[in-house]
């Protein structure tokens, strides 16, 4: 096989970021992934040493492709089809935390808020007090 190059969204999907092809393709038409610093396109042709940068539920991955698989395989193969650079590790690793404290720092109620105690909250949170 002389050209190694793959459609993003199947690369996407293949590596295993999306469950689905067509999830994959929604996110490229989103303008969720970049390729090489452009914005991606699902047809795009991925190649060894391309660089993906990829919002994924808030989350940030800064992506290095290492190899084009040949199939949709369990997870331990598909990531060793990228790299992943340690900033974004750390920098994704922070914002989970940063939401966790601030869930943490919401006020809890016994059981499911009624609709007055939404409104409660809600203004709490907003400062009204």
């Amino acid at each position: 096989m002389a050209d190694r190059t793959l459609r993003l969204d199947r690369w996407l999907w293949f590596t295993r970021f999306y469950k689905t092809r067509s999830a994959a393709s929604a996110a490229v038409q989103g303008g969720h992934v970049r390729l090489n610093g452009e914005r991606g396109r699902s047809s795009s042709k991925v190649g060894i040493g391309d660089r993906i940068q990829l919002v994924k539920q808030q989350l940030t991955y800064d992506l290095t492709v290492a190899d084009i698989p040949l199939r949709r395989g369990p997870a331990p193969e598909a990531q060793a089809c990228y790299s992943e650079s340690e900033e974004s590790v750390a920098e994704r690793k922070r914002h989970l935390s940063d939401l966790h404290s601030d869930r943490l720092q919401m006020a809890t109620t016994p059981g499911k808020p009624d609709k007055r105690t939404r409104r409660r909250l809600r203004d709490r949170n907003r400062g009204k007090a």
